[in-house]
């Protein structure tokens, strides 16, 4: 069926035939990817005001050292949410995650708010990022299960689009109640009282979405092989020929071929969190270090304008993405996004001298190192992995660049000093872009051939 599906995609629109289920799973994996950009967001806006109200007099000497080590906290606890929960997808099925995943997130969120002293902000940042790091493995899984191959990318790309709705949800409120300053210095609470809404979320998930058909088929029918190899002979390593269900992370490392897709997937990964990390959470820092250069008045406003217009950028590639990921090939885009990461890299923090001139290029910046660099996670692993264990393989490469990437935001500081500054330090780690040009041409192209089962 998925072959006649291809072969009338030519002569078909893309979205003929979606349903109002099709729909329906796409706007709850997109809800929950907005709720996950406005958290991540949320933080990064309200940390000064926050910081201020919950660190010692001791505390308070060193404000960056204890920045860096709440950010990095919560994207410690959501690479290791996104990893176990992506397995217990595996096993319990994409909805049911989802469901926990969000309501566990709305109510760690909503708990952060009456944080008093920074390690109780610490470890309820941990928990949020716990529960919300499946929200995105579950939800890439899910459509990409249940829409049908013509229209599956453009799907993915609107679903990752979520993300940056969310930070710019997140910059608009905060630009609202910091304008307003409804608590005065506590303003920042309300921040993360807003962040329990989506609890109300999961009885639209749970009324809404069904499971997913083609999960359900494959452990019914115990199609364990990580790859879903053609060949019907038992090959060393490869789980389909017995039929106890094997631990789905070790399948990724057992089955020789998985393995390779694996760790090549997982460099893509690093290299595209390593290069993203690097160009946004300095490029505020750099626009308005050029702002005081020029001697412009309220220099500072501009870190947010050019966070604003980057985010714009990579939502307009993610809106795309899909359309040019069908029409010129997986492996073509992935190697052309990190040559344009590296080209616009150079140019942001080389040639751009002005913050008129950044913020033409912010949004270019953006569409290549947010937008192109993370919309192929959302589409090609899918791909390239059966149904038993794909939410499994696509969290495994999504979060464990974020296990490496935690330690950035602590170390941050020292790097930036060891470089001679923010602009020599984000061109070398921006080099590592050169990696991403090479390694996709290692990987099976995949346009065409349906999902594997």
């Amino acid at each position: 069926m998925e072959h006649k599906q291809l072969a009338l995609s030519a002569r078909t629109r893309w979205y003929e035939g979606l349903t109002a289920m099709h729909w329906r799973v796409l706007k709850a994996s997109f809800l929950g990817w907005i709720f996950d950009g406005y958290e991540a967001l949320a933080l990064v806006v309200v940390l000064g005001p926050m910081l201020h109200s919950v660190l010692s007099p001791a505390q308070a000497a060193s404000p960056t050292t204890y920045a860096g080590l709440v950010i990095g906290i919560t994207l410690l606890g959501w690479g290791a949410g996104g990893l176990i929960g992506g397995i217990l997808a595996d096993y319990v099925g994409r909805k049911r995650m989802m469901l926990w995943s969000v309501f566990l997130y709305a109510v760690f969120s909503g708990l952060t708010a009456f944080s008093q002293t920074f390690w109780v902000l610490c470890g309820l940042r941990f928990l949020t990022g716990l529960a919300m790091g499946s929200e995105w493995s579950t939800g890439v899984a899910l459509l990409s299960e249940t829409w049908p191959e013509r229209a599956r990318a453009k799907g993915a790309g609107f679903l990752q689009s979520g993300f940056g709705w969310g930070t710019l949800i997140a910059a608009v409120v905060w630009y609202a109640l910091s304008s307003a300053h409804p608590l005065g210095a506590e303003t920042w609470r309300l921040m993360f009282v807003l962040g329990a809404v989506p609890a109300l979320f999961v009885l639209y998930i749970r009324r809404g979405v069904n499971e997913s058909e083609k999960w359900q088929r494959a452990v019914r029918e115990k199609r364990w092989s990580a790859t879903s190899t053609t060949s019907t002979q038992p090959v060393a390593g490869d789980a389909s020929a017995s039929d106890k269900r094997p631990f789905t992370l070790t399948q990724l490392f057992r089955e020789p071929e998985a393995l390779r897709r694996t760790l090549l997937l997982l460099v893509l990964s690093i290299v595209t969190t390593v290069g993203w990390w690097a160009i946004s959470s300095w490029l505020p820092t750099y626009t308005v270090a050029l702002a005081k250069a020029e001697g412009i008045p309220d220099a500072l406003s501009w870190g947010s304008k050019v966070s604003i217009a980057y985010t714009i950028g990579a939502i307009a590639a993610y809106m795309i993405a899909g359309f040019v990921v069908d029409a010129i090939g997986r492996r073509a885009f992935l190697s052309l996004t990190f040559v344009g990461a590296l080209l616009t890299t150079v140019v942001t923090y080389k040639l751009t001298t002005s913050v008129e001139a950044m913020m033409v290029v912010a949004p270019i910046n953006g569409f290549f190192t947010l937008g192109c660099a993370y919309v192929w996670m959302a589409i090609y692993p899918c791909e390239l992995f059966g149904s038993s264990v794909r939410s499994t393989a696509i969290s495994f490469v999504f979060n464990a660049a974020r296990l490496i990437a935690w330690v950035f935001p602590i170390i941050a500081g020292s790097m930036i000093k060891s470089f001679g500054g923010v602009s020599q330090a984000a061109l070398a780690l921006g080099s590592v872009y050169l990696i991403g040009i090479v390694v996709p041409w290692f990987l099976p192209e995949t346009r065409g051939t349906g999902m594997p089962d």
